[in-house]
């Protein structure tokens, strides 16, 4: 499942967010970067904010391997 991590800068005194979901998307549009999923857009930050986005979905198992 797609996990985005957002971080702002410590100056801001704003919260990190945690955005998950099974159709998340991220895209980058006139200096917004905005995720998105099948009900539209969940989250738009400016890039002047200053904000980082990491992805980090949890580990998953490898496919098991055919012999």
């Amino acid at each position: 499942m797609p996990r985005y991590l957002i971080v702002h800068p410590r100056d801001q005194r704003r919260d990190d967010v945690l955005v998950e979901g099974s159709d998340l998307e991220l895209f980058f549009t006139a200096g917004w970067a905005v995720l998105s999923d099948t009900g539209g857009v969940c989250l738009a930050i400016p890039s002047g904010q200053g904000a980082s986005i990491q992805r980090v979905d949890e580990e998953q198992e490898p496919a098991p391997q055919e012999e």
